[in-house]
């Protein structure tokens, strides 16, 4: 296992932003119902992932209304989440969801590239 983020960008040319990084509509709802809370159409939610947590890396969340040049911003279901390219390349095909259990509500990425994560979901390992 290891904690160093290997930066591997993922082209958004190579089969589309869906391909990269999709959101469910449950994802998206939850999203848009948070920017219309803060009053600012502007804002994307941000996800990137750091070295970290228990099994390794860690993903993090943020609103962000800005870009950075090594940003990727996904649009899907009326709704932009923005990827730094270092996360994105550890992100592809994964899929961001909102779950609601009895351990509380939260965003959660499903990550295909993940060989192993912690039982709460907020970190794995690759």
């Amino acid at each position: 296992m290891t904690d160093t983020l290997a930066c591997a960008p993922a082209s958004p040319a190579v089969g589309g932003s869906a391909r990269l990084f999709r959101l469910t509509e449950r994802a998206a709802r939850r999203l848009a119902a948070m920017v219309a809370a803060e009053n600012n159409p502007a804002l994307m939610l941000r996800l990137s992932v750091a070295g970290g947590g228990c099994s390794g890396f860690q993903y993090g969340f943020s609103l962000d209304d800005s870009r950075q040049d090594d940003d990727t911003v996904i649009e899907q279901h009326g709704v932009r989440v923005v990827i730094d390219d270092c996360s994105l390349g550890l992100l592809v095909g994964s899929e961001l969801d909102f779950v609601e259990d009895l351990m509380g509500s939260q965003f959660q990425v499903n990550n295909p590239n993940a060989t192993a994560s912690c039982g709460c979901g907020a970190s794995f390992s690759v």
